[in-house]
């Protein structure tokens, strides 16, 4: 019998660099909010998200591209830029068969780390894409990174917590001797069914209802409400 491929969770950013990620499908997970935006602008329609990581690069892009141009610092929207983080924002009747760049510190970061260690392919997951991710893994049957954004390289709790529901979708095909996956796992089980409640606890929760946005991080971990595969090609996220 075949050797199952191997599932790493991988933390933090700052984890990236002790695991090998060529030949491996890395999950980039950003659950508050960009990977959860990206998700649901594919599902909406848009022809392709383009990440970045700054702000004058969104501008450039955005212009060249005539494109819509996104971001936030500190859950306001960037000067400069025309939009927000927030998967509102997105409906089908606003971005169908639109491009978006958007800029987010975290998930961007950890998508470029990706591609300079030779990921073999770039997905991007969230609680509204997590079947369309579990699906494309279990068919990929590759080795898989789940890569958490973190905060700021700190440790997060909601991209654990999809980390987490990701590992308990797709266990059986996978061989997983890892503990930050096992750890990640037992978390998601002990809350999926509380999780509006269990996220109020989170630093990120804290910091972004300052902002009035509990319906934007609620919406965050819906399973499901954007069934998209969101897979980086030639620079953008495309619908795979």
């Amino acid at each position: 019998m075949s050797q199952k491929p191997f599932l790493h969770t991988v933390l933090s950013p700052k984890l990236l660099g002790i695991y090998d990620v060529s030949n491996s499908v890395v999950v980039i997970i950003d659950v508050f909010r960009a990977t959860s935006t990206i998700a649901t602008a594919l599902h909406n329609g848009a022809a392709k998200v383009v990440p970045v990581a700054n702000v004058e690069e969104c501008i450039a892009i955005g212009k060249t591209l005539g494109a819509i141009t996104a971001g936030e610092r500190d859950g306001k929207v960037i000067p400069g830029l025309q939009y927000g983080n927030s998967p509102a924002e997105y409906p089908r009747s606003f971005i169908e068969d639109k491009t978006l760049v958007i800029t987010t510190t975290n998930g961007t970061r950890l998508l470029k780390m990706a591609l300079d260690n030779g990921a073999d392919e770039i997905i991007t997951g969230s609680f509204p894409n997590l079947q369309a991710v579990c699906n494309h893994l279990i068919k990929k049957g590759k080795n898989v990174i789940l890569g958490c954004s973190a905060w700021k390289d700190r440790f997060n709790l909601e991209d654990t917590l999809f980390a987490g529901a990701v590992v308990s979708h797709v266990k059986e095909y996978f061989t997983i001797h890892c503990d930050s996956s096992l750890m990640a796992e037992d978390m998601y089980t002990l809350h999926k069914n509380n999780m509006f409640s269990f996220i109020r606890k989170t630093t990120h929760w804290h910091r972004l209802s300052a902002f009035g946005l509990e319906k934007d991080l609620e919406y965050c971990v819906t399973e499901n409400a954007a069934d998209v595969l969101p897979l980086y090609k030639d620079g953008a996220l495309i619908a795979g």
